[in-house]
């Protein structure tokens, strides 16, 4: 029952996808924490024993093979903060590829043609159906998007087809059958057994008339969540393993990279503990060390020049 809010980041965007407004939805899943003893909000936080700067963090991610690089989805600074880990990973390594919450598997080959300069940029945005698919504010993103193809830096479309999540989450695992398959992981290895992480996912369903953890609408919502933790990562993982000399820079929502139960422990599980790979949480309200690998602060809320 820890840190409701941060399922800003993925939980709230699937109850998007169900039909409630996303504003809404943001701003209940923060008062979440609020109305519950133990969410962070209201504690005072662990800060980590030693600060540490923008340069000793990139450091460190310097060798990771994938960085998690947590966000919430409205949030600038964020984006600002990514671009900036962005340059200087293609700057200490030259090759990596940025993993993409934001765009679906079938629209890989879209991305694909923006890099080569195939389409434009407004044809990226209409042909991924972005906008109906994602919805947030374009700009948010457009100036990570523009750098990529300015230094011809792949870009991987990693998540689940709105539809099939959308399904799974009216009518469960079993109700997907067919042309559903092709684009998700095999239905077995959705692993839905992490307790904390369903009472974590929990708090938020229960403050949008679900009944906690128990019943099945909940038990398919949980199951659409995690199909989304699992599409990612199996994508994230496939292209580790075809590309093991490029670094995987993976943008998602905060809810997806905390404690590491959405996407990064379903990486590690395929690719073993031999991986190398760090989450960075970016400009959280507060700090605990079980969140993250590393918090990142933002120093500026601005976009620089994305060449």
């Amino acid at each position: 029952m820890r840190l409701s809010w941060l399922l800003g980041g993925g939980t709230a965007l699937l109850m998007v996808g169900l039909g409630l407004g996303q504003y809404h939805i943001f701003s209940t899943v923060r008062s979440v924490a609020m109305e519950t003893g133990d969410a962070i909000a209201q504690t005072s936080p662990t800060v980590p024993d030693r600060e540490q700067s923008h340069q000793e963090i990139l450091t460190a991610l310097t060798d990771a093979s994938v960085i998690y690089l947590g966000e919430t989805h409205t949030d600038k600074a964020d984006h600002v903060a990514q671009l900036e880990i962005i340059k200087a990973m293609h700057g200490a390594n030259g090759d990596i590829a940025i993993g993409l919450e934001m765009f679906q598997r079938p629209f890989q080959s879209v991305l694909d043609q923006y890099i080569a300069g195939q389409i434009t940029e407004a044809e990226l945005v209409e042909q991924s159906e972005y906008e109906t698919r994602w919805g947030f504010d374009w700009e948010l993103y457009a100036p990570i998007i523009r750098y990529a193809q300015s230094n011809q830096i792949p870009l991987i479309a990693l998540n689940t087809p709105r539809e099939i999540t959308r399904k799974v989450a009216r009518q469960g695992l079993a109700s997907l059958t067919g042309d559903d398959l092709t684009y998700i992981p095999p239905i077995d290895d959705i692993d839905t057994s992490d307790e904390n992480y369903q009472a974590m996912v929990a708090q938020v369903f229960g403050h949008h008339g679900g009944h906690g953890n128990s019943g099945p609408s909940f038990e398919n919502f949980f199951a659409a969540q995690v199909l989304w933790d699992e599409t990612m990562a199996e994508t994230i993982a496939d292209y580790v393993t075809t590309a093991p000399d490029t670094q995987v820079i993976v943008l998602a929502g905060e809810g997806h990279v905390v404690f590491g139960f959405g996407i990064p422990s379903r990486v590690q599980r395929r690719l073993g503990d031999d991986l190398v790979a760090y989450s960075v949480l970016l400009n959280p309200p507060a700090i605990t060390p079980e969140l993250a690998d590393f918090f990142w602060i933002s120093e500026s809320t601005e976009f620089e020049s994305t060449e």
